[in-house]
């Protein structure tokens, strides 16, 4: 099996704010002495791991990023009848192997300050410690060895890693590195000046002729270039060796990547968008990202296509200079009918 698989792919955004910063402008960056829009690595990925793509593919085999396990401990225990205060104490211990617990006195005395990847198995394994911990068959407090796991079917913990600051030999390495997009030519936010009419409002009404709101909400537009390196051999080993979980983990993978944007606005802005080009790399070699294909920005009238061309080439001179990059490639290109999802994602797993 090769080691790394890498993902080039190319998105055309209309106008949207699907990543905003603190003043809820898309976010933005600084590439080849130019401003750039920017898509976050983490909001990509939280898109992706609550797609209906990962869920569809992934059923069962997705974790929860939470701070409330102690809370479905606690929940668990109570329907059955147990003592609320024994409970409560048996709830604290077992969240407090995923980071500090909460304040006794606390309005969520369950809850832990952080949030915490739980995988399938571990909510499961917290469930039958609280059983065996309410009948008394352990004795002193939970060990994280009687709760969590260096590897298990959790596949989003598998991709994108997990740690634990109290508990660092459970941590996860991601096998799934993504970065940040960025459009590939010069692009700023821009401000829409909007107004909201009264429906019920007469024209005849004295006191005001204008407007029931004025608001500015921002926009911005442009091609994305975002960058994947999966570490394919990582990735088996967090799922315990298990080859066709690898497999579907891969295949919801590309095709989240290629086909589910941030949710970030879209009820403003329907900015629902897929790849229009996707490069797939597999081989040993030192990955590397062609972000660098952008220092220069395209700046022509045809974006996309000089895009592609500007990424190509910029990949071909490094295979000139380094020797070849990838082992093998695969290549979809819609405006020019090359390729398919299908094929890629196919690509990807073999």
């Amino acid at each position: 099996m090769s080691d790394f698989l890498q993902l080039h792919l190319l998105t055309a955004y209309g106008p949207s704010n699907l990543n905003r910063d603190d003043t809820g402008r898309p976010k933005s960056a600084v590439f080849g002495g130019v401003p750039r829009l920017r898509v976050s690595s983490q909001s990509l990925k939280r898109a992706w791991r609550t797609s209906e793509v990962f869920a569809e593919k992934l059923d069962g085999h997705l974790a929860a990023r939470t701070q409330r396990l102690g809370k479905d401990v606690l929940d668990r225990l109570r329907e059955g009848g147990a003592d609320e205060d024994k409970a409560l104490k048996i709830a604290r211990a077992i969240a407090g192997i995923f980071g500090k617990v909460k304040g006794e006195k606390d309005d969520a005395p369950t809850f832990t300050e952080q949030l915490a990847f739980v995988s399938p198995v571990e909510q499961e394994r917290a469930f039958a410690l609280a059983d065996r911990m309410l009948a008394g068959e352990v004795s002193e407090g939970p060990s994280p060895d009687d709760l969590l796991r260096r590897a298990d079917e959790a596949a989003d913990i598998a991709m994108f890693g997990r740690m634990l600051a109290d508990n660092p030999k459970f941590n996860r390495e991601a096998a799934v590195q993504v970065a940040h997009a960025v459009t590939t030519h010069r692009a700023t936010a821009e401000d829409d000046y909007y107004t909201a009419v009264d429906d019920l409002k007469s024209r005849d009404e004295p006191d005001d002729a204008g407007a029931g709101f004025v608001g500015v909400q921002e926009f911005g537009a442009g091609v994305f270039y975002l960058y994947i390196c999966v570490d394919r051999g990582l990735l088996l080993s967090n799922l315990e060796n298990m080859r066709p979980l690898h497999d579907s983990s891969l295949a919801a993978l590309v095709e989240a990547s290629a086909t589910v944007a941030p949710g970030g606005k879209q009820a403003s802005f329907a900015s629902r968008a897929r790849a229009f080009y996707a490069l797939g790399e597999k081989g040993s070699a030192q990955p590397r990202s062609l972000a660098a294909a952008f220092l220069k920005p395209v700046t022509g009238g045809d974006q996309g296509a000089e895009s592609i061309t500007a990424l190509e080439k910029f990949r071909d001179r490094l295979d000139e200079a380094y020797g070849p990059c990838a082992d093998d490639r695969y290549t979809m290109n819609v405006a020019s009918g090359e390729g398919t999802l299908r094929e890629l994602v196919a690509f990807s797993i073999g």
